[in-house]
């Protein structure tokens, strides 16, 4: 099984412009340009507000346990549904979950976790 990674860094405004400026160049020269993927903050205290500890237990959880629903993954985790709902709702917003419909009975969704690893990156 091929694993997958999903990249998290931490990159100033000054650098993300001078990135995007960059991009922008080649483009209007007709370059080809490489794609990136990741998710970017802006400072390392950014990171740690978004990532708690309690986030990262979800995104195990989610990965090992494979829950039906976001119901079950709140009683896996003995925590309250509505702050387990409000946490994956902020992790679907940076692209760490994705959120599934059930076909099955009564409508729910299923929290995913699509990759194997995160790997930070912090530039000096």
């Amino acid at each position: 099984m091929k694993v997958k990674n999903i990249k998290i860094g931490i990159r100033s405004h000054e650098a993300a412009f001078d990135e995007w400026a960059s991009t922008f160049e080649k483009v209007q020269r007709g370059s080809k340009v490489a794609r990136k993927q990741g998710i970017y903050f802006t400072d390392l205290e950014a990171m740690r507000k978004v990532l708690t500890e309690k986030r990262l237990e979800l995104l195990h959880v989610i990965k090992e346990q494979q829950p039906d629903s976001v119901y079950e993954l709140a009683k896996i985790v003995e925590r309250d549904i509505k702050n387990v709902n409000d946490d994956l709702v902020l992790l679907k917003d940076i692209g760490l979950v994705s959120m599934t419909k059930s076909r099955k009975g009564r409508e729910r969704l299923i929290p995913k976790v699509d990759y194997d690893k995160i790997r930070l990156e912090i530039g000096v």
